[in-house]
């Protein structure tokens, strides 16, 4: 079994995580409703994928319908 032999200094640490940065997601805009989405998935706004309604949008519930539950 590989064992290390010395201390990986911070320097040579850097060195190896240097690919590992998170990069922001791309966006697109939404065909419908245009609003930021990621590419190839259904619009989390409007329910849209490719100009037809993929899933059903959710109904807004307000503040009133909440507390009374």
């Amino acid at each position: 079994m590989g064992v290390p032999k010395r201390r990986v200094s911070h320097a040579r640490q850097g060195e190896r995580r240097a690919h590992l940065a998170i990069s922001l997601p791309t966006l697109e805009e939404c065909s419908h409703c245009h609003e930021p989405k990621l590419p190839h998935h259904v619009c989390p706004n409007c329910g849209y994928y490719q100009g037809r309604l993929a899933v059903p949008p959710k109904p807004v519930s307000g503040p009133d319908e909440a507390a009374s539950r």
